[in-house]
């Protein structure tokens, strides 16, 4: 899942990476609400976020609706990558940097940027063992784990099925689905909103 809005109609969005821990804005505390009211009859065995403010509320707005919920574990790899000299930039200044085919790539392809700190085998790497961990959980067990974009784009690299027309951004406040069955995994649904 990621995290909500940090930016509201009228706001100025900028790259909001890892140096820049912003709460949920106003419609970021809806979009978790929302999360929370459709994720209500979900009893999560286990739950991750990162360290950002933004996944943290997010995840207890879910965590805090439910009877019996599981502690939230932080995971430092889920927080979001450091978009370097793009970090708090808006999207016009990043793509006068870089240029539209290097966000192309990214959006695409999960290609960093030159400038951006981000280390792609890490990412895959964290996600396999957090795949793995999870497949460690009862059969019936669901997992919550709420990250960034950034960081979200890199879990379909690792997952066995995954669909063909995916879109690597995560938007906010949506989710995706993970099927673990042994050593099988597919993702189900992506970029689903309540």
């Amino acid at each position: 899942m990621r995290h909500g809005n940090t930016f509201d109609a009228g706001d100025t969005p900028t790259r909001v990476g890892a140096r820049t821990d912003l709460p949920l804005s106003t419609s970021g505390q809806q979009q978790a609400q929302a999360l929370a009211t459709h994720f209500r009859d979900t009893p999560f065995t286990a739950a991750f976020c990162s360290p950002l403010q933004r996944t943290r509320q997010t995840a207890r707005a879910i965590l805090d609706h439910q009877a019996g919920a599981p502690a939230l574990l932080i995971l430092p790899f889920l927080t979001e990558i450091d978009y370097g000299p793009d970090e708090n930039q808006t999207e016009e200044a990043v793509v006068g940097r870089i240029g539209a085919d290097a966000i192309l790539a990214w959006d695409s392809h999960a290609v960093p940027p030159p400038g951006w700190h981000v280390d792609p085998d890490a990412l895959r790497a964290a996600w396999t063992a957090l795949l793995a961990r999870a497949a460690g959980l009862r059969p019936d067990a669901t997992a919550l784990v709420v990250t960034s974009n950034g960081i979200a784009r890199f879990l379909p690299d690792v997952v066995g099925q995954t669909p063909a027309d995916l879109d690597r951004k995560l938007k906010t406040g949506a989710w995706g689905t993970v099927q673990i069955s042994g050593a099988e995994t597919c993702i189900l649904d992506w970029n689903v909103r309540p």
